[in-house]
């Protein structure tokens, strides 16, 4: 059963301890949570800028995981991509991004992972039911934007949003749902506006404000153009923690980390980091195998041990010796 909005604390999870919270997720004597929506409230409460690189498939998050990120970005242009072989048109299903985020979540559990949610797939049952299996997959935080329901990636012209009032029914919807999953919950919920383009700067930050109000953790503004108006949403939002989506040749303009933590941005995603490279990669190896005929050249010398190294070979080895197995003695 969804909780009432009178039953809602909206203070953001991550504040200071006011007496009804465990702990305080800013103190550096606590360590680390091995719990993933945990941990990301302690990293959204401590200093530095968080990284989280886009994934979209087991390759990609184990990649990732081996570069050593401590935090993951399931993106939903890459997801739909990766799984259905589309463009980021509002194709992909709730249970697309579901059986795919509870996939890279298990890799490395104590990771946690971000997931795009898009408008959260309907209404407030929807949305809360969307809030519920992230949560079950073990998503650690999730963003659900203003556009319609047909919408499309926030790097794309065109786009279309709802009215304030139906964007903070959206949030307020996620964030009941939330707390009101047995035993409690620690998800983080991010609102996204992609309405700078379409209504400006001033109504994207005035939605943020509002989501924030209704008790969203993170504030998410897409397509933000230039450093100075993501220095203006931070200042604005304070202290509401602020996410910035970087893709290269998009709408907003190739920030490095260090300058996005600058401005004072809190988290920094890069959606399409493994879909590109990935896009470049095996077009280059399939041009190569028309070509000449052999995989020789693409391969560079990784044998098949070596990939199912980069994929957790050694782990499952181990697993089944420490549980007295012999399957993997020799392999």
């Amino acid at each position: 059963m969804v909780a009432t909005i009178s039953s809602i604390d909206p203070t953001p999870l991550y504040a200071a301890p006011n007496g009804t919270r465990p702990f305080d997720y800013a103190d550096p004597s606590i360590p680390l949570s091995p719990f993933a929506s945990t941990r990301l409230r302690q990293m959204l409460a401590r200093p530095g800028i968080v990284v989280a690189p886009g994934v979209c498939d087991g390759i990609s998050a184990r990649c990732a995981l081996e570069a050593g990120f401590e935090c993951l970005y399931q993106s939903g242009a890459a997801t739909t991509a990766s799984r259905l072989g589309v463009p980021d048109l509002a194709l992909a299903t709730l249970n697309d991004f579901v059986q795919n985020g509870a996939m890279i979540s298990s890799l490395n559990p104590t990771v946690p992972v971000i997931a795009d949610a898009d408008t959260g797939f309907g209404g407030p049952a929807m949305i809360a039911r969307t809030v519920y299996q992230y949560h079950r997959a073990g998503i650690a935080g999730l963003h659900i934007e203003d556009q319609v329901q047909t919408k499309r990636c926030g790097h794309l012209t065109g786009k279309q949003v709802v009215s304030k009032e139906e964007f903070i029914t959206r949030i307020r919807a996620a964030v009941n749902a939330r707390h009101s999953i047995p035993g409690g919950s620690d998800i983080v919920v991010i609102a996204r506006t992609d309405c700078a383009q379409l209504l400006g700067m001033d109504e994207a930050i005035e939605r943020l404000k509002a989501a924030a109000d209704v008790g969203a953790d993170v504030a998410f503004i897409e397509g933000v153009k230039s450093k100075e108006d993501l220095r203006r949403t931070v200042e604005a939002l304070a202290p509401t923690p602020v996410l910035v989506n970087v893709i290269s040749g998009g709408l907003t303009p190739s920030l490095t980390c260090k300058e996005a933590e600058d401005t004072g941005a809190k988290i920094i995603i890069f959606s399409l980091i493994s879909a590109v490279a990935a896009v470049h990669a095996i077009r280059a190896a399939m041009h190569s195998l028309k070509k000449t005929g052999t995989d020789f050249v693409s391969a560079q010398g990784m044998d098949p041990r070596s990939f199912f190294e980069v994929m957790g070979l050694e782990d499952i080895v181990q697993l089944d010796a420490e549980a007295g197995g012999h399957a993997y003695d020799t392999i």
